[in-house]
């Protein structure tokens, strides 16, 4: 058979189900091969778009994501979204075609060193320079792609080398089991935690990353302690359970950080600093961490350990369930407070839309297992503050790399994965129109998806950064389409809401049409600069 057969008969043996790209000159042996296999291609209209999506698919399956672009230009636009999954922790195994082997020495017509490229934003970037060691290759990139921590693995694929004959087989699939944390280190845990007189936890995305969430909910209840979460382990305590703080992550001392100012013990599970730097929450660093990963932990000045329980994340959290350590004394307080600024707008009529009032709306519109893909700007903020999720990965926001254009191709993925759920992209007007052109794909391809454009005009995030550093902002202004024209011009439908109160109404009727729907919002982000105002003078109160 051809390099290029064996390379695709290779991906078929790690589970691969769908390949986002674009095809080129250079990977024609590759997507011919693909005629004849079982993986779904899905041709995208930029490789930025199919990077998201691989990313996204990545994220919520924890299998490997794949995306394929050709040689050059088309390999550097899937960058920005290998680097998001790199640093969101999300598996992607990134393909990229290459000029021949026999031109690779000079300066050549499309050619860069794309290994080199992509070596400070993948965990394993490669070029199959023989065609024989193409199973080697393809189960190496999967295998570290989607060991912890996840991220991206990169593939240099010469023409020459997928045009030449080989008789090979893919190799056997494998995977590690995660390690029982010591039970030294498990009675020494549960000897600091009874010991501690307000104990709090904060949950990562590792949590979902390692499908604790069960053993998360069940260790917080059973010695009462309450839990705040990253931005990307939003849902992995239900906000309805009476021990949830909500989502911690803002840069101002919001008021779950009163909660932590007060803690004399953190119990950080599943925790990636990249989200939250502990300087952040842990000032005067006096505080004694308990750091409950599958990774040891970053070395950090304020991030400096009582202790490490380092195995399956389950195993360790139920293994010190399982120790003599007295219920703590919970005061609900402070989950009152947030639950009560959350409700705050429920019924407000002002318009343009506060984006409480947006948050709230978009909750009540879907089920506890639908998905919403929040894209970056200042909506993100919102988001992640204020929707209440039920569930791990039903509320979706990149906080590593945090790119703007993430939303509509990843939920595009996420319907591809979950046919059967809701799935709404939140994003701002400028993030929207970063990947607007994947609209085309999801219409060809047939993925109903909902597209809230919170719409002001502004790059918003900037501006409110902007104001708190100079008190003015600085070339931050636009202007948009009509986007209920320009949802029309793909098939698609659109929708202008004109006052709060239709808000919801139109999100319902947008997820009852079940095709492709733009829903533009208009969003009042002067609360941006109130909510500035409000949190500066939140005080730790007893």
């Amino acid at each position: 058979m051809k390099a290029a057969e064996l390379f695709i008969k290779c991906l078929e043996n790690e589970g691969v189900e769908y390949i986002f790209g674009i095809p080129g000159e250079e990977n024609l042996d590759v997507m011919d091969a693909l005629l004849s296999s079982k993986i779904k291609f899905i041709t995208t209209r930029h490789e930025q778009g199919a990077a998201f999506m691989a990313d996204l698919y990545g994220r919520l399956t924890g299998r490997a994501g794949v995306c394929l672009a050709t040689l050059g230009p088309g390999a550097t636009n899937l960058i920005t979204g290998v680097a998001d999954a790199h640093l969101d922790m999300a598996p992607v195994v990134a393909i990229a075609g290459q000029a021949a082997t026999t031109r690779l020495h000079k300066l050549s017509h499309q050619v860069l060193n794309l290994v080199n490229l992509f070596s400070p934003i993948a965990k394993y970037s490669v070029q199959i320079s023989e065609a024989s060691i193409i199973p080697e290759i393809v189960r190496k990139a999967f295998k570290v792609s989607q060991t912890e921590k996840p991220g991206a693995s990169f593939i240099d694929f010469p023409e020459n080398i997928a045009a030449m004959n080989i008789e090979k087989e893919p190799l056997k699939v494998q995977s590690a089991m995660r390690p029982t944390p010591p039970i030294e280190k498990i009675k020494q845990a549960a000897e600091v935690i009874a010991n501690a007189k307000s104990p709090i936890i904060i949950a990562g995305n590792g949590v979902i990353r390692s499908h604790a969430s069960e053993s998360l909910i069940k260790f917080a209840e059973k010695l009462q302690i309450p839990v705040t979460n990253t931005f990307m382990a939003k849902g992995v305590m239900p906000f309805t359970n009476q021990l949830s703080l909500g989502t911690v992550g803002l840069q101002a001392h919001d008021y779950v950080s009163t909660g932590i100012d007060k803690a004399d013990v953190i119990i950080c599970i599943g925790f990636d600093m990249i989200e939250y730097h502990p300087y952040l929450w842990h000032t005067d660093k006096t505080k004694k961490i308990i750091h409950i990963a599958e990774e040891p932990a970053e070395v950090d000045e304020y991030y400096i350990l009582e202790l490490g329980v380092i195995g399956n994340i389950s195993k360790a959290l139920d293994a010190i369930c399982e120790q003599k350590i007295a219920k703590k004394a919970y005061d609900k307080k402070l989950r009152d407070i947030i639950v009560h600024e959350m409700e705050e707008h429920a019924h407000d009529d002002a318009f343009p839309i506060k984006p409480q009032k947006i948050v709230w709306d978009l909750r009540q519109a879907l089920n506890e297992n639908d998905i919403v893909i929040s894209d970056v700007g200042a909506h993100k903020m919102w988001i992640a503050r204020m929707y209440q999720a039920a569930k791990p990965n039903t509320c979706i926001i990149s906080n590593g790399f945090a790119s703007m254009g993430i939303a509509l191709p990843g939920a595009i993925a996420a319907k591809l994965v979950h046919p059967d759920r809701v799935v709404v992209a939140a994003t701002g007007d400028a993030g929207f129109l970063m990947n607007c052109q994947e609209i085309e794909t999801a219409m060809r391809i047939g993925t109903p998806i909902v597209i809230l454009v919170w719409n002001d005009s502004e790059y918003g995030l900037i501006k409110w950064k902007q104001e708190i550093h100079f008190g003015r902002d600085s070339h931050i202004d636009f202007k948009n389409p009509d986007f209920v024209k320009f949802a029309e011009s793909f098939g698609a439908k659109g929708y202008r809401v004109n006052s709060a109160k239709e808000l919801l109404p139109t999100i319902k009727k947008a997820i009852a049409d079940n095709t492709v729907v733009i829903i533009d919002c208009p969003v009042d982000y002067s609360e941006n600069m109130k909510l500035t105002k409000k949190l500066g003078n939140t005080v730790c109160n007893d």
